[in-house]
């Protein structure tokens, strides 16, 4: 525990970064990120190095494929998501990610369709610790019209300001 308050005052004290905490994050709050376009590059070489089958790498053979093209992977989305939800609650003091339930994707990722991702803390809840508390979140990859990609419900432990 004491390790945990030592490496959190460090890094407040080694960032210019202002921090929200547990007491700072409200139920009902929404986020919604800038949009990202998505090119079929970045899907083939995320696909090469993590998710090799052939409708995330072939383009030829992808246009047999039901999608008729190739798409992005799953773990490729989640990244994505990953990268662009850091954008709008990278400010938050998270301890950790605890666990994402419904888990849905809901629609493929193409090359050059421009994606956004939202975020609503939907609860919270103190634990027996002091130092910490639960939030959970609803996010979701959108299009840029807005239909779901990827939705899933999040719980993260957030530092408590004392």
């Amino acid at each position: 525990m004491a390790i945990n308050n030592i490496w959190k005052n460090i890094k407040l004290q080694s960032s210019e970064k202002e921090w929200r905490y547990y007491e700072d994050v409200i139920i009902g709050e929404k986020k919604k990120s800038e949009n990202y376009l998505v090119t079929e590059k970045e899907i083939i070489d995320f696909a090469l190095n993590y998710d090799p089958q052939w409708f995330h790498t072939d383009i030829k053979e992808a246009k047999n494929s039901k999608f008729k093209s190739i798409i992005a992977s799953g773990i490729h989305v989640t990244a994505l998501w990953r990268q662009l939800d850091h954008k709008i609650n990278g400010d938050i003091n998270f301890v950790c990610g605890i666990g994402w339930d419904k888990v849905r994707w809901k629609n493929p990722l193409f090359p050059n369709n421009e994606i956004f991702v939202t975020s609503e803390c939907i609860s919270k809840h103190n634990t027996t610790s002091n130092e910490r508390g639960v939030v959970i979140f609803d996010h979701a990859v959108k299009f840029a019209d807005g239909k779901d990609i990827l939705v899933f419900t999040g719980t993260c432990l957030i530092y408590k300001r004392n």
